[in-house]
């Protein structure tokens, strides 16, 4: 190797060494939910629509994750309460890079309030349907304070359309589901099945529920069987004595005749 080529590799190496690294964090520090009631309907979502997909394998569903739309460009980004995709595993992720992972996604919830509706209607309605391409995206409102506190859109030609609402349900082309409130949170409804899916939270709750009236009837079961063991020896002794006092009216009968 010349001395010329060796001083070329020598500055091409240095070049590398001192270009900076670009960070993609995996928080913004902001806290998951403005709420106890955001957090726990983000919570409940993921959890039902996760679940509704579960057994398909490349679909990936997540929420309050950092999205990185623009590849060395850590600024470019966003957080989709929830967010399903196709096409992605369910592994972990600790952010989401379209340039990694899926470009566009499928199906966006933002949990709105008066302080973030502005930008949810706004910035990231145009970031969803011009960068993203979410096919669905809907705001909701849990403490109904901005109007309108529910609403979905549909992407069609590259424009969001409003999607109509059915029996007070917006059905989901993407979910196959029909996205509405129910006992004051928003809920999932099967149109198949014609049930509404209930979150990992309240299906433990409802099998601790069964369970403690299945012991309740079991105890009452054996109450019952303890009291008719009762009765029965009750009955029994009562023949016996019945019985013992008829052998004696015979012996004196006897001793009568005699």
């Amino acid at each position: 190797m010349t001395l010329t080529k060796l001083n070329e590799n020598t500055a091409v190496m240095k070049k590398i060494r001192s270009a900076p690294t670009v960070v993609y964090p995996s928080s913004d520090g902001e806290p998951m939910a403005e709420t106890e009631r955001h957090r726990k309907a983000l919570e409940d979502l993921v959890d039902m629509v996760d679940g509704h997909f579960r057994d398909v394998p490349d679909i990936h569903v997540s929420g309050n994750l950092l999205l990185y739309y623009e590849e060395g460009d850590p600024h470019k980004v966003i957080s989709p309460d929830v967010f399903m995709v196709r096409g992605v595993s369910k592994k972990e992720l600790r952010t989401y890079k379209t340039w990694e992972q899926s470009p566009t996604l499928d199906f966006v919830i933002e949990l709105a309030s008066p302080s973030t509706f502005t930008r949810d209607f706004k910035e990231k309605k145009e970031i969803y349907a011009k960068i993203l391409q979410v096919q669905e995206y809907y705001i909701y409102d849990p403490y109904h304070e901005i109007e309108p506190s529910f609403v979905g859109f549909r992407l069609i030609d590259g424009e969001y359309e409003e999607i109509a609402f059915i029996d007070d349900r917006l059905p989901s082309v993407v979910l196959g589901l029909e996205l509405g409130e129910r006992e004051g949170a928003l809920r999932l409804y099967n149109p198949n099945t014609r049930t509404w899916l209930e979150p990992s939270r309240a299906r433990a709750a409802q099998a601790e529920i069964r369970a403690q009236d299945a012991e309740t009837r079991a105890e009452d079961a054996e109450t019952r069987a303890l009291e008719a063991e009762r009765r029965a020896q009750e009955e029994a002794q009562a023949r016996q004595n019945v019985e013992a006092e008829l052998a004696k009216a015979r012996e004196a009968l006897k001793r009568l005749q005699k």
